[in-house]
């Protein structure tokens, strides 16, 4: 009778292939290759101009006045719009989220809408209206209150900061929201229980158990804001507020090894605040936030506002009046305006040439479709990463799982004008590989940006699932592949439509790495609307921008029917 022991060693010695180890390859060498790489080369060059150690770039750079303006205005302006914005965001969240408040549903679609829309498009708006000598709002107000001039410049660091915040405060206000929907409210109920009033429980207990989020959310604000292009562009160049951003950019167009090597010397200031600010927010803040989520399945309750609720509403209203619906609003009038100085209403001052122009300039229409290329395959490529990240990360213990999950969250946290310039730098041909001027290069920007994105929506999916569903599959002999395709999948159907268009969105309309890593056949929208607003026709760029506004509005609508109201922009 043959040994049983003899028969099993040779399976137990045999060479085993998990599939699961050469989907982690592929994702890490992309990420390598595409990310890791350009980010160490730019810091290398940084300090190896040359090819040996040198600090002279260093010394340059910082030797300017003007270079060190940028710094204290990029620290400035960062800081007190994520100060603001978290003052704005924390209220809101809180009236929104946890509390009887009138039109709750509406409110926080509209706020989270302008998370969703071009920064610069705010900029393009708030420009019309705070123009020092002809914005509407600034004459409405020297009018009504008889003023030898007009009240405000956004020509100034006050008028950047402005814009910065009401564009950037969504960022807070999404992630406070969402720490409050999952906070345990037993100790709010005990308040409640001891006497305490709404705002003390908010003062005494709400608010530190949402300090770990609070300070997440002002991590995120600021690198946003100081990392940003677009508004200082817009609203700080023509008043002479240089920001870091403004300059590299300038290096750059310079276009000598000097200034590249100048932009990378800056490029490497905003990579360490992003990277510093991302270790403060995932691996110190981050841990601590889960203290306050409780492991039941029960929502906190919901304060009546009693006589406070009409007054709490319409303050709401006002500043969505103000901070939303004034400058959008601001920026379709504009795209129907023949002279900007007079009234829409007025004879002869109401046109429709610039939608025309919008849609059918040829030029305009091949930016609109690299855009709407560009965005489609990164979102697509990106959500089957993040599909495939999100079930290796949930559902297995594969080695080297973790690796690809912390590179996607430097790669998103990294500064886009950063990526842009590191890909420039590598992926000329230098290292054997060659994308630049191409539509290619523009897609793996936007995937090392805005990937985390699509996989963070498609994990929260993938956690809610219970593991009973697939291990029925397994028994009756379902691989993992065909677990994650006919159990999975249809389950999180939703997620994987809706972490779709939150990469495609932003890729669709992204300014700062299409403004360095485009060419004559792959300007984008972005691109293209900037440079209408800067140097050609601000109607035109208006309608430009009115047009995305509906896009963006269009896509919320059919997210929402799609994933039957689960999803929303």
């Amino acid at each position: 009778m043959a040994n049983p022991a003899a028969a099993v060693e040779p399976v137990s010695k045999k060479l085993y292939f998990d599939i699961k180890w050469l989907l982690i390859f592929v994702i890490i060498a992309f990420l390598v290759i595409f990310e890791v790489f350009p980010l160490l080369y730019l810091v290398f060059r940084a300090f190896f101009p040359e090819g040996g150690f040198s600090l002279e770039a260093f010394q340059r750079v910082y030797s300017y006045p003007l270079n060190w303006t940028a710094l204290k205005n990029t620290v400035i302006t960062a800081g007190a719009s994520m100060i603001l914005g978290v003052l704005i965001a924390f209220p809101l969240a809180w009236l929104v989220g946890r509390t009887n408040l009138y039109f709750k549903k509406f409110f926080r679609t509209l706020f989270v809408m302008t998370y969703m829309v071009p920064p610069y498009v705010g900029a393009m708006a708030w420009l019309r209206l705070l123009n020092p000598r002809v914005g509407t709002l600034n004459v409405f107000l020297q009018e009504l209150f008889n003023l030898s001039e007009t009240p405000f410049n956004i020509y100034s660091v006050g008028g950047l900061i402005w814009v910065l915040t009401t564009f950037y405060y969504p960022y807070a206000f999404i992630t406070i929201s969402r720490a409050m929907e999952n906070m345990d409210p037993s100790l709010e109920e005990a308040s409640k229980i001891s006497g305490a009033s709404p705002l003390k429980t908010v003062a005494t207990i709400t608010l530190p158990m949402m300090a770990p989020s609070i300070v997440a959310a002002a991590l995120l604000v600021f690198v946003s804001a100081a990392s940003c292009y677009g508004i200082p562009s817009i609203i700080g160049a023509p008043g002479n507020v240089d920001t870091v951003t403004t300059r590299i950019i300038d290096f750059v167009y310079i276009g000598s090894s000097e200034g590249l090597s100048d932009a990378t010397t800056l490029a490497v200031f905003l990579m360490l605040i992003a990277n510093l600010v991302l270790y403060l927010s995932t691996f110190v803040v981050g841990r601590k936030q889960y203290i306050t989520v409780s492991g039941k399945s029960v929502r906190p309750n919901i304060v009546d506002l009693g006589k406070w609720r009409i007054p709490a509403t319409i303050a709401v209203i006002v500043f969505a009046i103000i901070v939303v619906v004034i400058p959008f609003a601001t920026v379709f009038a504009t795209s129907f305006t023949v002279n900007m100085g007079k009234d829409l209403f007025e004879a002869g001052n109401f046109t429709l040439k610039y939608w025309q122009v919008v849609f059918t300039r040829k030029q305009i229409l091949n930016s609109a479709q690299n855009s709407i290329v560009a965005a489609s395959v990164a979102a697509t490529l990106g959500i089957i990463i993040s599909c495939t990240m999100a079930y290796l990360l949930t559902r297995t213990r594969a080695r080297g799982r973790k690796i690809p999950d912390f590179l996607i969250t430097v790669g998103s946290g990294t500064p886009s004008i950063v990526i842009a310039l590191g890909l420039i730098m590598t992926m000329n041909g230098k290292f054997g590989i060659n994308i630049y001027n191409t539509l290619f290069i523009i897609i793996v920007a936007y995937m090392i940006k805005y990937l985390l994105m699509g996989m963070r929506t498609i994990v929260s999916a993938m956690t809610q699932i219970h593991e009973s569903l697939e291990e029925a599959a397994q028994i009756s002999g379902a691989g993992w592949l065909r677990r994650f395709k006919d159990v999975i999948l249809p389950l999180i159907g939703p997620s994987v439509v809706a972490g779709w268009f939150l990469i495609f969105m932003p890729c669709f309309y992204e300014l700062t790495m299409s403004t360095l890593l485009y060419s004559t056949d792959t300007k984008t929208i972005g691109y293209e609307l900037y440079q209408y607003q800067t140097y050609h026709s601000q109607q035109t760029a208006s309608a430009m921008a009115a047009a995305i506004l509906i896009f963006v509005v269009v896509v919320n609508w059919i997210l929402n029917k799609v994933t039957k109201g689960k999803f929303s922009i």
